[in-house]
């Protein structure tokens, strides 16, 4: 009985946490673009196709990358921005940030320029490293270090080392 309640506990744990990052990407997201678990990600890298876009800023992108992601930022994003080699509007695309907010915006960019085939990736960066799945440095290394912008963020990532500005919340 004992370990039915433990188990009961920590199963509600985990509800409680999945609940309050699906109220964060609510309070923050219109759902204008579709979400892809990180798990669908890591099944569709499999196919060459697939266009990884990174709309994080430079010195979070330093840090950490998804395996074949390409920079293109969020401040200063455009159209120009856009890597060359996405010629065709029907290409698979997928955009991530840290947890999926930012990245809904340029994916909604990308819309608009004509790309038909947008996803956003569900709890961005961080949930792909919570769920285990690799990430590389610069140097195109493997690492556990992820930008979490600020303390305050970094709750949200629950494997890895959380690296930010020391004046950050």
């Amino acid at each position: 009985m004992k370990y039915l309640i433990v188990f009961i506990l920590l199963i509600s744990q985990l509800t409680v946490a999945q609940q309050s990052l699906d109220e964060l990407l609510s309070q923050y997201n219109t759902r204008s673009i579709p979400y892809i678990s990180v798990e669908g990600l890591r099944a569709l890298q499999m196919n060459d196709d697939i266009v990884i876009l990174d709309t994080r800023e430079p010195s979070e992108f330093s840090v950490s990358k998804i395996e074949g992601a390409v920079h293109v930022g969020f401040n200063d994003f455009s159209s120009d921005t856009i890597p060359e080699e996405i010629a065709d509007p029907n290409t698979p695309i997928v955009v991530y940030c840290s947890l999926g907010i930012r990245s809904e915006e340029i994916g909604e960019k990308l819309k608009k320029a004509g790309f038909t085939n947008v996803q956003n990736l569900y709890g961005g960066i961080f949930e792909w490293k919570n769920k285990g799945y690799p990430l590389l440095n610069e140097q195109l290394q493997p690492t556990d270090s992820v930008h979490t912008f600020s303390k305050s963020w970094s709750k949200w990532l629950k494997a890895g080392i959380p690296v930010f500005e020391k004046n950050s919340n």
